[in-house]
């Protein structure tokens, strides 16, 4: 999680003072899922032990980690809360929103059918909870201070990987029907350019979009590997790169296409592919 801070840092040092920055906004998967999955029909859930267990008070949450998300730690670092809260979380109110939201949904994608293999919060409602979040905010603090919030916040989207490891690479996919892997690479990009487009146009200015990491040396896709003997599945692999290459060339049209936008790529793969091939470096035991 403080590796996902770090690499907001590099890429938006100008924004590391807190207090230049009135709220948090966030869109994804479980890499930054604060929570509300806690409240769709779905098995994708983590709100119970050993989640949470070095969250404040030991609780699980509906985060898909040990404690907070790197998003809790960007917010943080930039003046506001400790932690941004699930949408759909009664527990919270507009006035917590105010300052941060989180509209993730675990084991969605960008493609709706990968939001369907587990019954999840498809992409496109994340961006109507955000339209409607618009409202409620202009209801609280007014048209014009709502419109800094949405034009001065930073946005974070995290989504994709479920793409291939949910849908496409399942046994049952139908996807591999219709698309070659590049092919499905390139169906993805248009949709994630269709999403960044519309965020855009709804106010966005500052947007940070995460790239792949190595997700073929995911445990789940490890302790599956049989012929690979629990290694990295390198085709996985592959495909990441290969995304995030088609993603970094998306995010410089868009920029080109759209002034005044700063839409900058975080960078993973490299990073937790170190990680993983140097535990011993961050305090964990090869296994």
């Amino acid at each position: 999680m403080v590796l996902g801070f770090l690499l907001f840092l590099l890429f938006f040092p100008s924004l590391a003072a807190p207090s230049r920055i009135p709220a948090i906004i966030v869109f994804g998967d479980s890499t930054v899922d604060a929570g509300n999955n806690n409240y769709v029909h779905t098995i994708a859930r983590a709100n119970f032990p050993p989640y949470g267990r070095d969250f404040p008070g030991g609780r699980a949450t509906g985060r898909f980690c040990n404690g907070r998300l790197a998003t809790d730690f960007v917010s943080e670092s930039l003046g506001l809360p400790p932690t941004v809260p699930a949408y759909l979380d009664p527990a919270y109110s507009i006035k917590d929103f105010a300052t941060g939201v989180c509209f993730a949904s675990a084991a969605t994608g960008l493609d709706t059918a990968t939001s369907d293999v587990l019954s999840v919060i498809p992409l496109w409602q994340e961006m109507e909870y955000f339209k409607e979040y618009k409202k409620r905010l202009t209801r609280y603090v007014g048209r014009k201070k709502a419109m800094h919030i949405i034009h001065e916040a930073v946005y974070i989207v995290s989504v994709g990987t479920n793409d291939f490891i949910e849908n496409y690479y399942s046994p049952t996919s139908s996807r591999r029907k219709q698309f070659t892997v590049e092919e499905y690479e390139d169906f993805l990009i248009g949709l994630a350019a269709r999403f960044l487009s519309k965020l855009h146009r709804q106010g966005a200015r500052k947007i940070s979009f995460t790239g792949f990491s190595p997700f073929g040396c995911l445990p789940s896709e490890r302790a599956t590997n049989f012929l690979g003997h629990g290694g990295c599945v390198e085709q996985y692999n592959k495909v990441a790169i290969d995304f995030n290459m088609k993603l970094q060339a998306l995010i410089e049209r868009l920029c080109a296409s759209f002034p005044g936008l700063k839409l900058r790529f975080a960078p993973t793969y490299d990073l937790f592919l170190h990680v993983v091939q140097n535990p011993s470096s961050y305090g964990e035991s090869p296994t």
